[in-house]
């Protein structure tokens, strides 16, 4: 050996022990730090969750939202793991530079694969940098860089490790080109070797080093492959001192928490909130009494967060998806999803050794742990400027890490759950910590005051009358059946009639939804399909109060409803409402009530495929087919809980598909990408004082398309759109005949066209 070799050996030998120890430490100090964490069941039906990473990571089905970057990032991540072999490799070469693997060194099935993701490795990080170049923040757009998805992200480290693949890859390709050249002036029986079967992507580069010897070419071979180990070692040990670096450890650690997600067969960790629990157990508030003083209802601290919420935090790859899509930030608010995450992170692993360490060690901790275990609570005021974000989050205290101004100003709508690479849980996470500061601390906007009192006292959250809950229906031109009514209006159980239709509050008690629950109802009857309803006997579903964090009055309302439906037998339920759609479907069966729960635009789709319901032209019209509900052209707005929380997104747009002369245009933020119209997460019954509203923002895009009609599913949205409309309209920047109508307004306009109208008809 020479003395470069014994130099090489010495120095990567070193630096690999080194690397390792370092590492084995680093995955101690995770393991140790997530059983910080409250237990969570997650290791249910090990077959589907294997096979829903396998789908996941080989498939890339969380990152194709942004197809180029999927791309990219696939072959960047395969060739991770698949380059592990030119690693080893690289070892052999530091003692003899002709060294290939045994078996398959020369097989060429194995050369093909080495240079397919040796340059698509290159390629795909020369991609990905270029991107995070685009997109970085920029203080000329006007808003400091906050519409960036990498403003907050730590660039160091993402630089880092961009440069570490992208020096590792180059040292492949030198490596393959320098094994080319040598096989060729080698001479011998490794001259076979130096051919397009055995280099077919990297034989060019050996073209570079025709003009070396054997002994140049040899010393030049132990070189690169010196620094290839040292590049991906320094990585190492650099990760293992830095646990915080998730756009690091995610190459690790997404695995372990895509295995682990909710969800064994894939969903997103939407739909139904997760009960709360103590110990890992469930519990309702007729339990109170039972626990212990010292029990948390929610998340105060942040070893209350699950094992899996802490491995959550620990994934975050800072890659800003979540950021980019979420309503709150997208409107100036402090709430940054990515934020959040990474500020709990920190904060975890700044408090850990804390948590770890006995009594008497505890004194020589150093200085920011001791910072960070003394901090005052969880959720509290930072005291943030508002034109500084970043200023809103504090893994290190004093009085506390996450202001209650990013808390409050989440709407729940998922959009960062469902665009998540990852599988990062956000929604339960968010709505734990509203469970501690409502159940415990009472520390909640003062506005929710009036709701929970209103659910309380009268079962809704506009503290009206139970009696009124039959008004929408008065004038009707037929009856509509009570459940326990008396007379020829009532039916003593739901067995008699095909769907118990859940009204909901705003549809029994808000002027505008009233009109979309008239429309319903007069539709299912035009078709002939039988229903009931609760009347007063309906009460609130506890979704508002249950996304407050208001546990309690949610299970209080909750059993009082599934006891009522049950006593009445109901199976088949239809709903004009998107949230109580979600929680009478997904939320309901963890009190006892199972259902089978449509959406009335399901329902109405599908009696319009059946010919139950036929939509007609406008009488009078030239062209072949007229215009429903008087307008050509119309825009549909995704509610949340129906669309990302539910998965329907088809029904509505086939229903609007159906009726003559009407041309759909969708808005830039449709489906899976579309935006909250700022009601969720209980946000309707809370002033929005921080940064623009989101109602106005989505409704300026829906007019943006020229629509002259905008198309709901729900009457939150309905409220939040039309408020949003009526103030456009009021500063001119929006048309007067410009309307907010739920699919089943137009739909029931179509329709009545094919009768002979005896009255005029009621304005939708």
């Amino acid at each position: 050996m020479s003395v470069l070799q014994i130099v090489s050996v010495v120095v990567c030998a070193a630096v690999t022990l080194t690397a390792v120890a370092v590492f084995v430490q680093a995955i101690a100090r995770f393991t140790a730090t997530f059983r910080l964490g409250q237990p969570a069941m997650r290791t249910d039906a090990p077959a589907v969750r294997t096979m829903t990473l396998v789908r996941e990571f080989l498939g890339h089905t969380r990152m194709s939202r942004l197809p180029v970057v999927a791309v990219a990032h696939w072959f960047t991540m395969v060739a991770f793991g698949v380059l592990f072999f030119t690693l080893v490799t690289a070892f052999g070469q530091l003692v003899d530079p002709e060294f290939a693997l045994p078996l398959i060194g020369h097989w060429p099935p194995y050369e093909w694969v080495a240079d397919l993701f040796a340059v698509g490795g290159f390629v795909g990080i020369v991609v990905l940098m270029v991107i995070r170049q685009q997109k970085r923040p920029r203080r000329s757009d006007g808003e400091g860089g906050r519409r960036s998805r990498f403003y907050g992200s730590t660039f160091w480290q993402a630089y880092y490790v961009e440069l570490t693949i992208l020096g590792v890859t180059l040292c492949i390709g030198m490596l393959r080109g320098l094994e080319y050249a040598l096989a060729r002036q080698a001479g011998g029986e490794n001259s076979s070797l130096a051919s397009v079967l055995h280099f077919p992507l990297t034989a060019w580069i050996g073209s570079f080093f025709s003009g070396l010897d054997v002994g140049t070419l040899e010393a030049t071979i132990v070189v690169v492959a010196a620094v290839k180990i040292l590049i991906s070692f320094a990585w190492m040990i650099t990760i293992s001192v830095t646990p915080t670096m998730g756009v690091a450890w995610h190459r690790f650690l997404a695995f372990f928490n895509i295995w682990f997600k909710r969800n064994a067969d894939g969903r997103t960790a939407l739909g139904a909130l997760q009960p709360i629990s103590v110990g890992g157990q469930p519990i309702d508030f007729e339990q109170i009494e039972d626990l212990d003083e010292d029990a948390a209802l929610g998340v105060g601290k942040v070893e209350d967060f699950t094992w899996k919420g802490l491995l959550d935090f620990t994934t975050c790859t800072e890659c800003g998806r979540c950021q980019s899509q979420c309503p709150a930030w997208n409107t100036d608010k402090p709430l940054s999803p990515k934020m959040l995450v990474m500020t709990l992170r920190d904060h975890a692993y700044a408090k850990a050794p804390w948590l770890l360490a006995t009594e008497d060690a505890r004194d020589s901790l150093p200085d920011l742990v001791k910072q960070a275990a003394a901090v005052g609570s969880l959720v509290g005021a930072t005291g943030y400027a508002s034109d500084s974000p970043l200023s809103a989050y504090n893994p290190h205290g004093p009085d506390a890490v996450i202001d209650q101004d990013v808390l409050w100003s989440c709407t729940t709508c998922g959009a960062c759950v469902e665009q998540c690479p990852v599988d990062i849980e956000h929604v339960d996470e968010i709505i734990d910590m509203r469970r501690y500061q409502v159940l415990i601390e009472s520390a909640f906007p003062s506005e929710l005051n009036g709701l929970f009192k209103n659910l309380e006292k009268n079962a809704n959250p506009w503290g009206m009358a139970p009696r009124m809950r039959l008004d929408w229906a008065k004038d009707l031109p037929f009856d509509v059946p009570v459940v326990g009514g008396s007379g020829s209006s009532g039916v003593e159980s739901l067995t008699e009639v095909d769907y118990l239709f859940w009204v909901g509050c705003a549809g029994a008690l808000e002027d505008r939804a009233k009109r979309t629950t008239r429309a319903v109802a007069e539709l299912l009857n035009t078709a002939g399909v039988t229903f009931a309803v609760l009347g007063d006997g309906e009460s609130c579903t506890g979704d508002p109060a249950r996304r407050a964090g208001n546990e309690f009055l949610f299970q209080m309302l909750a059993q009082q409803n599934v006891e009522t439906l049950n006593e009445a037998g109901a199976t088949a339920i239809v709903v004009t409402c998107a949230h109580c759609f979600n929680t009478l479907k997904n939320e309901y069966p963890q009190l006892g009530g199972r259902y089978e729960v449509v959406h009335h635009t399901q329902l109405l789709n599908r009696l319009v495929r059946e010919k139950r319901l036929v939509p007609v032209s406008r009488p009078g019209d030239a062209s072949s087919a007229g215009a429903a509900s008087t307008a050509e052209k119309v825009t549909y707005h995704d509610p949340c809980y129906l669309g990302r929380h539910n998965g329907v997104y088809a029904p509505p747009r086939e229903l609007l598909g159906a009726l003559p002369g009407v041309t759909l245009t969708e808005m830039p933020r449709s489906g899976e990408k579309s935006f909250c119209c700022g009601a969720g997460g209980a946000r309707m019954w809370m002033e929005e004082k921080l940064g623009t509203r989101i109602n106005t923002n989505r409704t300026a895009e829906a007019l943006a398309t020229g629509a002259d009609r905008i198309a709901i599913g729900c009457p939150f949205c309905k409220v939040m759109l039309s408020d949003g409309l009526a103030s456009a309209q009021a500063d001119g920047s929006a048309r007067a005949e410009v309307e907010v109508v739920d699919v089943a307004q137009m739909l029931l306009a179509a329709v009545r066209r094919g009768d002979e109208p005896a009255t005029a008809p009621e304005p939708v």
